[in-house]
């Protein structure tokens, strides 16, 4: 018996040493890509962030309960977590496809660090001793703008109303020219999506998940590192050069902005269901308004008299410019922010 239980002793304590080693090993690898890719990318700014354990974010999230999970894709989920002194949110890569969520993760990690803006979640620390890093950011108990859609069209939920659509849209057109003249090379975010937009009670959009972001090379004006991102909502140019710019978030953001006008059903796949083909969202949606104007496309009960659907067809408008098929002939993100602020200042 007493020689069973030091066999025991003895096994727990080398798997300690192993866990111990494998920490001290995470740390000082992802120490030395962490530096790297700030020295690559920030030219010496960004926001210092803290360091946290891996059983500190364990406790905090309960071990990463799935009742803690505010959003999640294929690669990530991001998780309420609770600390002695705050609420936080964590961003867990999910093993699996190990090479792309370590590049997204440090990805994330080099883009978040840089941010100062009100639309944007801020990073707060992260943890170097697993695998794949854990990001930390500030607290986001409140749900993504993909499902906050959704719910606004069911009957008994309370619409959200035009205004808020317009402000939500505002201040992401407010990020997205941040990104691409508040640095001194721009920042393309490349991946726009309505699940990235984490959106407060009081309708505060926050922009999160620079899993695919790239910086514009100095002296260059696009990017070439290959085609990057979701099916549907990129570029027409881009899916076929490979060429990435500023103007290929433009379009994306065309798309957001026809999202946050609609019903809150998938534009794509409602022009699927009626068309039944894969025709881009802007041509089934320029179609079906002037066959039927925005019954259909809009909540019923968001329009009330002429000057909202006079907002409505300004924003539509916009949208549609956005999605330009030449690049040349869409707005930049000033020109976009500065003619939404402007709808939604006329409320």
């Amino acid at each position: 018996m007493a020689l069973c239980t030091g066999q025991t002793s003895l096994f727990m304590c080398n798997s300690k040493n192993r866990e111990k080693a494998d920490r001290k090993a995470f740390l000082m690898r992802n120490g030395k890509m962490f530096l790297e890719r700030l020295i690559s990318s920030c030219n010496g700014n960004y926001n210092p962030i803290r360091s946290f354990s891996a059983k500190e974010l364990e406790r905090a999230t309960n071990n990463y309960h799935y009742r803690n999970i505010i959003t999640e894709s294929s690669i990530f989920r991001l998780c309420q977590g609770v600390l002695p002194d705050r609420t936080i949110s964590v961003m867990k890569f999910i093993d699996g496809s190990v090479f792309d969520a370590y590049d997204c993760c440090f990805n994330n990690i080099v883009f978040a660090s840089q941010m100062s803006h009100n639309n944007v979640l801020r990073l707060i620390g992260c943890c170097l001793e697993v695998e794949i890093p854990v990001l930390v950011f500030e607290s986001a108990e409140y749900g993504n703008l993909h499902d906050l859609l959704k719910r606004s069209y069911q009957s008994h939920s309370e619409p959200l109303l035009l205004k808020h659509r317009l402000k939500i849209a505002m201040e992401i057109a407010n990020v997205f020219a941040y990104l691409h003249i508040g640095f001194s090379r721009p920042i393309v975010f490349r991946d726009l999506k309505s699940s990235y937009i984490l959106v407060s009670e009081r309708y505060v959009p926050k922009l999160f998940n620079f899993s695919l972001s790239a910086s514009i090379p100095e002296g260059e004006t696009y990017i070439d590192d290959g085609v990057k991102g979701t099916s549907g909502i990129v570029a027409p140019e881009y899916a076929c050069t490979g060429y990435l710019n500023e103007k290929c978030d433009v379009y994306s953001f065309g798309l957001l902005l026809l999202q946050l006008l609609s019903t809150g059903e998938d534009l794509f796949n409602m022009g699927l269901r009626l068309n039944g083909d894969e025709s881009f969202e802007m041509d089934f949606v320029k179609k079906y308004i002037e066959n039927r104007g925005f019954n259909g496309i809009v909540d019923p009960r968001i329009i009330g008299d002429e000057l909202l659907e006079h907002k409505l067809q300004s924003s539509f408008e916009l949208a549609f410019q956005c999605q330009s098929a030449s690049a040349e002939d869409r707005p930049t993100m000033i020109d976009v922010a500065k003619q939404i602020k402007k709808m939604y200042k006329s409320f």
